[in-house]
């Protein structure tokens, strides 16, 4: 969660999530879901009674109140962004309108999830591996290469944030339960870096110069995010910051100085037992991910998703994706940024990577959807719409085009040459047509999904009345 700024540029149809803290005079806000559908006469159950929609393709793309969705208004339970529908089928007038076979998509996603996360877990091992030597011998050298490894397992990490939004082990512990997985430690920000270390102004600070707390896994969990939503201890904003230091520079990202490692110096070795934990539970976390999704198990995640119908199915990963690009991307990490224009809302501000952060979560959709290397061949979901809606299908691959384009079109630094460039400045212009651009994907992706027959839930905000 975060602030919200008063302003919206005119293309957002969406705001962040509710805020905990606050400027004076910020107005409240409330989390809604809209739900997209089209194709064919459906009937959605709903907690206000049956809605039959007789003109689908006047609706489609057009949101039909979160009230008439079995789930109701999201909530914080039902994962970042809010709930999830009671069902993600859409039901239809016409016995025959959704009488295909979709489990080649449903095994061929397992199959790519658990490559994806298993990926991430190999790249979060090499990034132990290389603090471990940076711990070791703490110089120039070895942290640069620390740096490197963070950076290039971050890629790896950023293609799996399609699979969330919708209680998969990413949100949740179980499926039907409410305690919070553990993305929540993995990658939550933005990052409060004064309640880990100390910073300018104020090189006390932080539970690492806190003598009083014990630097242990179990204190460190304690302490993550209780009193304030910035307060994080872990993951990988809060290695990127013990390695790469605030970031003052004009030109390049924070340039801590290896120095901050030597034994024996001041807190030095308490930090250096921080740096050592928050990595062997990055390592844990993806390491338990990947094992929830491994088509081989009996009693995982996996096998509770390949079991479901396969349009309960199909619904939870368009709503990952169409998640991803229509609210947490075009709002949370780049309207929010642009509105406020503070590093303080610039994804990877201490490593000067959010231009990666943008351009990796949108293959990680792009995967999702046209299929990745452990995808079957015509396994895809892009495989599926095109048979059954080729034109949404072409629209998908526009979409999706487009967005790619943005983000390898984004000048770096993303703090210098976008959050405080000049409102007609270039960099500003391709942000400002990514969240245009993420938004029409995010609608190209319900209307595929729709295409299938499912409900795409994608959260929003609106301002309380």
């Amino acid at each position: 969660m975060r602030r919200v700024p008063a302003y919206t540029p005119a293309q957002v149809h969406a705001r962040g999530r509710a805020p905990q803290r606050r400027v004076p005079g910020e107005q409240r806000m409330q989390k809604t879901t809209k739900f997209w559908v089209g194709v064919g006469a459906f009937l959605v159950a709903s907690t206000a009674g049956e809605t039959l929609v007789t003109d689908p393709m006047a609706v489609l793309s057009n949101p039909i109140p979160a009230a008439l969705a079995a789930g109701g208004e999201g909530g914080e339970t039902g994962g970042e962004g809010g709930g999830r529908p009671a069902s993600y089928k859409l039901n239809s007038t016409d016995a025959n309108a959704f009488a295909f076979d979709a489990s080649a998509q449903v095994t061929g996603y397992v199959a790519h999830v658990f490559e994806s996360y298993t990926a991430a877990h190999r790249g979060a091992k090499r990034l132990q591996a290389a603090i471990d030597r940076f711990l070791k011998s703490p110089n120039a050298t070895t942290l640069a290469d620390a740096r490197n490894a963070w950076t290039s397992a971050r890629v790896f990490y950023l293609k799996t944030e399609a699979f969330r939004f919708y209680d998969g082990p990413i949100d949740l512990k179980t499926p039907t339960g409410s305690e919070e997985g553990p993305e929540g430690h993995i990658n939550a920000w933005p990052l409060n870096e004064a309640f880990i270390d100390g910073v300018k102004g104020n090189p006390k600070s932080g539970l690492i110069n806190d003598r009083k707390v014990p630097v242990t896994r179990a204190a460190i969990l304690e302490r993550d995010q209780v009193s304030d939503e910035a307060d994080v201890t872990t993951g990988w904003h809060a290695i990127e910051f013990l390695l790469w230091g605030q970031d003052f520079s004009a030109t390049g990202p924070g340039n801590r100085p290896a120095s901050d490692y030597t034994p024996g110096q001041g807190n030095n070795d308490r930090r250096r037992a921080y740096l050592k934990i928050v990595t062997d539970m990055l390592v844990d976390d993806l390491g338990a991910l990947a094992k929830a999704w491994d088509p081989a198990g009996k009693d995982n995640y996996a096998a509770y998703f390949k079991a479901l119908d396969q349009r309960e199915a199909l619904g939870r990963i368009f709503a990952g994706v169409a998640s991803l690009s229509g609210y947490e991307l075009m709002s949370e990490r780049l309207a929010v940024a642009l509105d406020s224009g503070d590093q303080e809302d610039e994804h990877s501000c201490f490593s000067d990577t959010t231009w990666q952060d943008f351009l990796f979560d949108i293959r990680g959709i792009r995967e999702v959807y046209s299929g990745g290397a452990a995808t079957p061949a015509g396994a895809s979901l892009q495989a599926l719409v095109a048979q059954r809606a080729p034109e949404v299908n072409n629209a998908v691959l526009a979409a999706l085009a487009a967005v790619e384009a943005d983000a390898e079109a984004l000048p770096r630094p993303f703090d210098q040459e976008v959050l405080r460039a000049s409102k007609d400045s270039e960099g500003r212009k391709t942000a400002e047509k990514l969240v245009k651009d993420l938004t029409t994907l995010a609608s190209a992706l319900a209307d595929a999904g729709a295409a299938v027959g499912v409900l795409v839930v994608v959260p929003t905000a609106h301002k309380a009345e």
